[in-house]
């Protein structure tokens, strides 16, 4: 199926878009389009203009800033994984990386149109909910950050405005932090997910617990979170957070899996990541 007519605005600067995109308030940001373009083929989204971001040099970079490794929203997934700074800084996203799609998609992909998309099994969501990652908006003449815990709100829905790009993520520095990842998929290459789990613990911290693709929009496992504050992370506890953790899921039935396997499958998952840092945190203490 071929793509509809649609009219495309090329600016060059990041604010001749904020003043095109103004000015045109129905516009869709264009970065890498590998959803977009997708959805505008079958027709499952609509568009009559499209806003290119490709000439923008300056939404590409990847930084540390004011004690913040910060993603320009244009940065490719195979950016991420090739910099150092977000293995690094931000090794959870990088180990999600490696599992996102296919070789050629991630050579188009942006973080920024994976972020705004906003799509319930985004891969790279839920290892940014437990970074507590800031999303940067800006619209002509303003500036804001959302943490990215308040900007999802619904299937494809966001917090942000029409006239407002998303331009950048934010990730506070934290050293040393041990982390976990699983994304479950029906095969190995370019699967969107079924169920995907991120975990982390940072120094001194309780652990963070994120869940993608089993609720309308990635989300924190707040009350799994809670069971495990205060005590230490044991192979027991993490199998009680992870049990609490299936509860708050809210998993619908689709082609990939049933709402009740995918229960079933988050507290395996969860329950995996969170014995993963035990493990860790063994071997730290092993180490020293």
């Amino acid at each position: 199926m071929t793509l509809p007519a649609f009219d495309l605005l090329q600016p060059e600067s990041l604010r001749k878009a904020l003043e095109l995109l103004d000015q045109n308030r129905d516009a869709r940001p264009l970065a890498g389009g590998t959803c977009l373009l997708v959805d505008l083929r079958k027709r499952t989204t609509a568009a009559k203009t499209l806003l290119d971001l490709s000439q923008i040099r300056n939404l590409s970079g990847i930084r540390i800033e004011d004690n913040e490794l910060v993603i320009g929203a244009r940065a490719t997934i195979a950016d991420l994984l090739l910099d150092p700074l977000v293995e690094e800084h931000a090794g959870i996203l990088h180990e999600a990386c490696r599992t996102f799609a296919a070789p050629l998609v991630r050579n188009r992909a942006t973080l920024g149109g994976n972020i705004a998309h906003a799509s319930p099994a985004a891969d790279a969501a839920p290892p940014l909910l437990v970074l507590d990652a800031m999303i940067e908006l800006q619209a002509l003449g303003r500036r804001r950050v959302v943490p990215v815990t308040r900007f999802f709100t619904g299937p494809c829905e966001t917090t942000r405005r029409e006239d407002e790009l998303l331009t950048a993520v934010r990730i506070p520095l934290s050293s040393h932090a041990r982390h976990a990842y699983i994304k479950l998929g029906q095969r190995k290459a370019d699967a969107i997910s079924v169920v995907s789990v991120a975990c982390l613990q940072a120094p001194g911290e309780s652990p963070r617990i994120a869940l993608g693709a089993v609720a309308p929009r990635p989300i924190r496992a707040w009350d799994a979170e809670e069971v495990l504050k205060g005590i230490d992370l044991t192979q027991q506890t993490a199998a009680l957070a992870a049990k609490v953790a299936s509860e708050e899921a809210q998993p619908i039935d689709d082609l990939r899996g049933t709402g009740e396997y995918r229960r079933r499958e988050v507290e395996a998952l969860v329950r995996r990541c969170l014995r993963r840092l035990v493990d860790q945190q063994e071997g730290d203490d092993d180490g020293e």
